[in-house]
C-alpha cells in the first residue's frame, strides 16, 4: 500500500518566517505614487569615485569572469585585513579567519549555519534586525529575546536571563538597526566575556560602525584579547560606501570555522561578485574618509527628525540614540504598528517600517531612516509624518 504522500506547498521551517518587511512596504509605496520612503536604510550618496575606474580593470582581465576563491580576491581580503587592524583593532593572523561575503546578512548567515545546529537557541536583542531573526527561525533555531532598556541598550541581567542550556550564541548589532543605539565599551565588553564563560559564541555586526553623531564612540569586541576563539565580526559595504545593490560584506570568524563557512559559502553563492570585490576595494581604497564626509549632512537630518518629534510630543517619544541613521519611536496609540504604517502611506503618502517586523508587539513602534532623502525630500517627509501621526491617532 503506497504511504500518503504530503501535500504540495511551502516547508513548515519556512512558514514559521515572518514575511521579509521591505519588500511589503515597497509594494505599498508603488501602489501608492508620489509616497517619499523613510523605510529602507540606504545612504543617498553614491559610492566613491574610484569605483567606476575599478570597473575598467576588471573588464580588462578575461581571467576576472571566471570563478574566484570562496573566501575571496585577495587584493580585497589584503585591504579588509589591513582595515580591520588599523580601524578595529582586530588582527587576522589566520588566512581562514577572513571571508568576504555577498552582503552583511549574507556574512550572518554563513556564521550561523556554521556554528548552530537545528534545536539551538540564539539570543538576540529585543528589537531585533528582523533579517537576523528570519535567519535564525530558517535554520531551525530558536530566537530568545532578551529585552533592552528604555534607550535600547543592553540589559546584561536580561541576557543572563535568556540564556538556556540550547543556548549556541549571543548577537548584538551596534550601533543598532533599528533603534540607533551605540552599545558602551564596558557592556560589549563585560557580554563578550560572559559569552566566553558560558561557552557562547558572541555574534557582533558593525554595518553602522562609522555613523556615529554626539561623540559617540565604536568598539569591537573581536578586539579584546581573548575574544578571538568565540567572537565572530560582521561588515558590510552597502552603507558607509553607498554599495548596497553591489552586495559586499565580510565577516571575521575563528579559524577552525574556515571549513564550514567554505562548505555554506561555495554551496549558496561560490563566491561574492568578483566585480562587486573589485569595487570593494576601490571603495576601501578610499577609506572611512569618504564616509565621514557624508555624516555633517545625515547628522543634520538626525536633528530635523528629533526635532520633529520633539514637536510631536506626548504623541511620540523617541530617544536621541547616537548611531546608525535610523530613529525608533513610539507612538501613543492603541493601534498596531502595522496599521499606523499601512495608514501613513495610503493616507499621507510617507513610509515608514512597523516596529512589529524588529519583534516590537507592546505598543505602536515606528523606525524612521533618514540617510537616503534630500534635505527637501526629507522635510516634506517629516511634515506628512507629523500630519499623518496626528490624524491617525
Amino acid at each position: 500500500m503506497q504511504s500518503p504522500q504530503k501535500p504540495l506547498g511551502q516547508s513548515a521551517r519556512l512558514r514559521r518566517v515572518q514575511p521579509p518587511v521591505i519588500p511589503r512596504i515597497h509594494r505599498l509605496i508603488a501602489e501608492n505614487p508620489g509616497t517619499i520612503s523613510l523605510g529602507q536604510g540606504v545612504v543617498g550618496y553614491p559610492p566613491p569615485p574610484g569605483v567606476r575606474e575599478a570597473l575598467d580593470r576588471f573588464l580588462a582581465d578575461a581571467d576576472n569572469h571566471k570563478y574566484a576563491s570562496v573566501y575571496g580576491i585577495p587584493a580585497l581580503r589584503e585591504r579588509i585585513a589591513a582595515k580591520l587592524s588599523r580601524e578595529n583593532g582586530i588582527a587576522v593572523g589566520d588566512e581562514h579567519e577572513l571571508m568576504v561575503t555577498a552582503g552583511g546578512n549574507m556574512a550572518f548567515v554563513n556564521a550561523l549555519l556554521a556554528i548552530c545546529d537545528a534545536g539551538d537557541d540564539v539570543v538576540l536583542m529585543s528589537p531585533f534586525y528582523f533579517n537576523h531573526e528570519m535567519a535564525v527561525t530558517m535554520a531551525g533555531c530558536r530566537p530568545v529575546l532578551a529585552a533592552t532598556d528604555r534607550d535600547f541598550q543592553l540589559d546584561l541581567d536580561a541576557v543572563k536571563a535568556a540564556i538556556t542550556a540550547d543556548t549556541r550564541a549571543v548577537v548584538t548589532v551596534s550601533p543598532n538597526n533599528p533603534s540607533g543605539a551605540v552599545y558602551p565599551r564596558s557592556d560589549l565588553r563585560a557580554l563578550n566575556r560572559l559569552c566566553a564563560e558560558r561557552g557562547l559564541f558572541h555574534v557582533h555586526d558593525e554595518a553602522y560602525e562609522y555613523f556615529l553623531y554626539d561623540g559617540a564612540e565604536h568598539f569591537s569586541p573581536g578586539s579584546l584579547p581573548d575574544a578571538g576563539d568565540h567572537t565572530i565580526s560582521l561588515y558590510s559595504l552597502s552603507k558607509a560606501y553607498g554599495l548596497a545593490s553591489w552586495r559586499i560584506g565580510y565577516l571575521r570568524m575563528p579559524a577552525y570555522l574556515h571549513d564550514a563557512a567554505a562548505k555554506i559559502q561555495d554551496t549558496i553563492a561560490i563566491s561574492p561578485a568578483i566585480i562587486s570585490q573589485f569595487a570593494a576595494a576601490a571603495a576601501l581604497d578610499a577609506g572611512v574618509d569618504y564616509c565621514r564626509g557624508h555624516l555633517a549632512a545625515i547628522a543634520a537630518r538626525r536633528s530635523a527628525v528629533l526635532r520633529t518629534f520633539g514637536e510631536l510630543r506626548p504623541l511620540v517619544e523617541a530617544p536621541a540614540t547616537r548611531g546608525a541613521f535610523y530613529a525608533l519611536a513610539r507612538v501613543a496609540t492603541d493601534a498596531d504598528s502595522v496599521t499606523v504604517a499601512s495608514r501613513l502611506i495610503r493616507e499621507h503618502r510617507v513610509a515608514v517600517v512597523p516596529g512589529a517586523a524588529f519583534g516590537l508587539t507592546g505598543g505602536c513602534y515606528l523606525r524612521i531612516a533618514y540617510a537616503a532623502p534630500d534635505d527637501d525630500a526629507l522635510a516634506e517627509a517629516l511634515r506628512r509624518l507629523a500630519a499623518g501621526l496626528r490624524r491617525i491617532v
